[in-house]
């Protein structure tokens, strides 16, 4: 008799050895990768290591939920509005690579337009947050980190303006 296992485990299972692989893959000269490493190479050490440090997850989280929501910010704001948040956030366009790629058509994607407040906004990056193996409730835990770090590079009036592409 065959066992069928839901798809949610598969692909659980199917993340969890890359997960694996990755930690373990070995680079040139035989060496592992280490979190410092990772942290190192990101498009923004220090808000990548303040996420990791804050969140207790992985620099490869870190760094896709953070273009994720830079992503949906650069959705909602105005061209010359995302201009003053990407300034003040230097490796901006790496982090914007970074966002997992995500289709349309997922019905998580749909879940923002049902909410209300700062979830309507957050839920939109739900399938994001998923594909990095963070649940979607993650994305309200970043929002204010990366609010305080532009309030810190680039001042009150663009961390306002972030934090109003959040809702």
């Amino acid at each position: 008799m065959k066992v069928r296992r839901p798809l949610a485990a598969c692909v659980l299972t199917a993340m969890m050895a890359a997960s694996v692989f990755y930690v373990s893959a070995p680079l040139a000269g035989g060496q592992t990768p280490s979190p410092a490493n990772a942290i190192a190479n990101s498009p923004n050490p220090d808000l990548i290591g303040t996420l990791t440090k804050e969140l207790s997850i992985t620099p490869a989280q870190a760094t896709g939920g953070a273009g994720s929501l830079f992503k949906l910010a650069k959705s909602t704001l105005s061209p010359a509005d995302f201009g003053k948040v990407a300034d003040a956030v230097p490796g901006m366009n790496g982090l914007l690579k970074a966002a997992p790629k995500t289709k349309s058509s997922s019905p998580l994607d749909s879940l923002g337009s049902s909410f209300s407040g700062s979830a309507g906004g957050l839920a939109s990056v739900a399938s994001s947050f998923k594909s990095l193996g963070l649940s979607p409730a993650m994305a309200q835990k970043f929002a204010p980190i990366l609010t305080q770090y532009v309030q810190a590079k680039g001042g009150s009036s663009v961390a306002a303006l972030l934090e109003g592409a959040f809702k």
